[in-house]
Protein backbone atom coordinates (compact mmCIF):
# COMPACT_ATOMS: atom_id res chain seq x y z
CA UNK A 1 0.00 0.00 0.00
CA UNK A 2 1.24 3.48 -0.88
CA UNK A 3 1.34 5.82 2.08
CA UNK A 4 -0.19 9.26 2.02
CA UNK A 5 1.50 12.39 0.82
CA UNK A 6 1.27 15.81 2.40
CA UNK A 7 0.42 18.95 0.40
CA UNK A 8 0.32 22.57 1.48
CA UNK A 9 -2.68 24.86 1.09
CA UNK A 10 -2.09 27.57 -1.55
CA UNK A 11 -2.77 31.24 -0.96
CA UNK A 12 -5.22 31.68 -3.85
CA UNK A 13 -6.52 35.09 -2.75
CA UNK A 14 -3.81 37.05 -0.99
CA UNK A 15 -6.15 39.97 -0.24
CA UNK A 16 -8.09 37.68 2.13
CA UNK A 17 -5.09 36.85 4.29
CA UNK A 18 -5.32 33.42 5.90
CA UNK A 19 -8.91 33.03 4.66
CA UNK A 20 -7.54 32.99 1.08
CA UNK A 21 -5.76 29.64 1.43
CA UNK A 22 -7.24 26.77 -0.62
CA UNK A 23 -6.43 23.04 -0.99
CA UNK A 24 -4.96 22.87 -4.50
CA UNK A 25 -3.12 19.78 -5.68
CA UNK A 26 -0.91 19.20 -8.75
CA UNK A 27 -2.38 16.69 -11.19
CA UNK A 28 -1.30 15.21 -14.53
CA UNK A 29 -4.06 14.41 -17.02
CA UNK A 30 -3.78 12.16 -20.11
CA UNK A 31 -6.23 11.61 -22.96
CA UNK A 32 -4.79 9.43 -25.73
CA UNK A 33 -1.69 11.29 -27.01
CA UNK A 34 -2.52 14.58 -25.28
CA UNK A 35 -1.47 15.45 -21.76
CA UNK A 36 -1.57 18.43 -19.43
CA UNK A 37 -0.55 19.29 -15.92
CA UNK A 38 -2.69 21.52 -13.77
CA UNK A 39 -3.49 22.55 -10.25
CA UNK A 40 -6.85 21.24 -9.05
CA UNK A 41 -9.03 22.50 -6.23
CA UNK A 42 -10.17 19.78 -3.80
CA UNK A 43 -13.83 20.51 -3.11
CA UNK A 44 -15.65 18.19 -0.72
CA UNK A 45 -18.87 20.09 -1.45
CA UNK A 46 -18.71 19.47 -5.20
CA UNK A 47 -20.72 16.48 -6.35
CA UNK A 48 -18.66 16.00 -9.53
CA UNK A 49 -15.18 16.67 -10.89
CA UNK A 50 -15.26 19.71 -13.18
CA UNK A 51 -13.00 20.23 -16.21
CA UNK A 52 -12.72 23.79 -17.56
CA UNK A 53 -13.41 24.17 -21.27
CA UNK A 54 -9.90 25.19 -22.38
CA UNK A 55 -8.24 22.34 -20.48
CA UNK A 56 -10.55 19.89 -22.29
CA UNK A 57 -9.46 21.41 -25.61
CA UNK A 58 -5.79 21.11 -24.54
CA UNK A 59 -6.42 17.41 -23.85
CA UNK A 60 -7.69 16.91 -27.41
CA UNK A 61 -11.40 16.67 -26.73
CA UNK A 62 -13.82 17.93 -29.36
CA UNK A 63 -17.00 19.30 -27.84
CA UNK A 64 -19.33 18.07 -30.59
CA UNK A 65 -18.04 14.49 -30.30
CA UNK A 66 -18.90 14.20 -26.61
CA UNK A 67 -22.44 12.84 -26.60
CA UNK A 68 -23.02 12.19 -22.89
CA UNK A 69 -24.48 15.37 -21.41
CA UNK A 70 -25.04 16.41 -17.83
CA UNK A 71 -26.95 19.26 -16.23
CA UNK A 72 -24.87 21.20 -13.75
CA UNK A 73 -26.40 23.07 -10.84
CA UNK A 74 -25.50 26.14 -8.82
CA UNK A 75 -23.18 28.70 -10.40
CA UNK A 76 -22.67 26.52 -13.49
CA UNK A 77 -26.31 25.68 -14.25
CA UNK A 78 -26.31 28.05 -17.23
CA UNK A 79 -23.49 26.21 -19.01
CA UNK A 80 -23.64 23.13 -21.20
CA UNK A 81 -21.65 20.18 -19.89
CA UNK A 82 -20.35 16.89 -21.26
CA UNK A 83 -18.94 13.81 -19.52
CA UNK A 84 -15.34 12.73 -20.23
CA UNK A 85 -13.12 10.10 -18.62
CA UNK A 86 -9.48 11.04 -18.13
CA UNK A 87 -6.46 9.17 -16.80
CA UNK A 88 -5.13 11.18 -13.88
CA UNK A 89 -1.96 10.91 -11.84
CA UNK A 90 -1.35 12.61 -8.54
CA UNK A 91 2.18 12.58 -7.21
CA UNK A 92 3.74 9.11 -7.03
CA UNK A 93 0.37 7.34 -6.86
CA UNK A 94 -0.81 4.93 -9.53
CA UNK A 95 -2.87 6.54 -12.31
CA UNK A 96 -6.66 6.39 -11.92
CA UNK A 97 -9.58 6.99 -14.25
CA UNK A 98 -11.47 10.10 -13.20
CA UNK A 99 -14.86 11.09 -14.57
CA UNK A 100 -15.12 14.80 -15.31
CA UNK A 101 -17.95 17.10 -16.20
CA UNK A 102 -16.45 19.16 -19.01
CA UNK A 103 -18.08 22.56 -18.98
CA UNK A 104 -18.12 25.43 -21.43
CA UNK A 105 -17.52 27.75 -18.48
CA UNK A 106 -14.10 29.35 -18.81
CA UNK A 107 -13.79 31.05 -15.42
CA UNK A 108 -13.94 27.83 -13.44
CA UNK A 109 -11.01 26.07 -11.77
CA UNK A 110 -10.26 22.40 -12.29
CA UNK A 111 -12.32 20.90 -9.46
CA UNK A 112 -11.97 17.49 -7.86
CA UNK A 113 -15.24 16.46 -6.19
CA UNK A 114 -17.10 13.49 -4.72
CA UNK A 115 -17.61 11.68 -8.07
CA UNK A 116 -15.14 10.35 -8.40
CA UNK A 117 -11.99 11.86 -6.89
CA UNK A 118 -13.07 11.34 -3.28
CA UNK A 119 -14.14 7.80 -4.21
CA UNK A 120 -10.55 7.04 -5.33
CA UNK A 121 -8.58 8.93 -2.68
CA UNK A 122 -8.81 9.51 1.05
CA UNK A 123 -8.03 13.05 2.14
CA UNK A 124 -7.45 14.42 5.61
CA UNK A 125 -7.49 18.21 5.95
CA UNK A 126 -5.50 20.03 8.63
CA UNK A 127 -6.80 23.49 7.74
CA UNK A 128 -5.54 25.24 10.87
CA UNK A 129 -2.04 24.00 9.99
CA UNK A 130 -2.48 24.74 6.24
CA UNK A 131 -1.81 21.24 4.92
CA UNK A 132 -3.68 18.13 3.85
CA UNK A 133 -2.77 14.48 3.30
CA UNK A 134 -3.89 12.44 0.29
CA UNK A 135 -3.79 8.63 0.12
CA UNK A 136 -5.13 6.26 -2.52
CA UNK A 137 -8.11 4.26 -1.34
CA UNK A 138 -7.36 0.90 0.19
CA UNK A 139 -8.10 -1.78 -2.37
CA UNK A 140 -9.16 -5.22 -1.14
CA UNK A 141 -6.41 -7.85 -1.21
CA UNK A 142 -6.75 -10.40 -3.96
Amino acid sequence: MTSGEQFLFVNAEATLGEAGFRPYIPIALVNQQCSATASALLDTGATVNVLPYQLGIDLGYIWERQTVTLNLTGNFAQYDARVVVIQATISQFEPVQLVFTWTKAVQVPLILGQVNFFMEFDVCFYRSQLYFVVSPKNKPSE
